[in-house]
């Protein structure tokens, strides 16, 4: 199955967003059911640094489309099953590694 590409920048700049929710929605979930866990599951720091820095850098204007992965998708998809928004991370990195999915009229 092909990964969705975003269409526009916008579209594109709203996933990251919502990324950057859902991982803070999680760290929260998380953390609500510490008393049953000793520690975060490894996954959730290198993929809220990730995010966080993707973000950072579409904000701040520094950020270029690539052809290799995004640092944080390997641990991601190592722990799809775990991460409930893990289609919209690998959106994300289909859109970043391949551009926008734009139609040619």
């Amino acid at each position: 199955m092909a990964i969705q590409r975003a269409r526009t920048a916008q579209e594109y700049a709203e996933w990251v967003k919502q990324a950057k929710f859902e991982v803070g929605d999680l760290k929260e979930c998380l953390l609500y059911e510490m008393e049953e866990m000793t520690t975060f599951p490894a996954y959730l720091e290198p993929l809220e640094r990730g995010i966080n820095e993707l973000y950072d850098a579409m904000c701040n204007g520094t950020y270029a489309f690539g052809r290799e992965d995004l640092p944080f998708i390997e641990v991601a998809n190592r722990h799809g099953d775990e991460i409930p928004f893990h289609i919209l991370l690998q959106q994300i990195n289909e859109t970043h590694r391949r551009g926008l999915d734009v139609s040619e009229d």
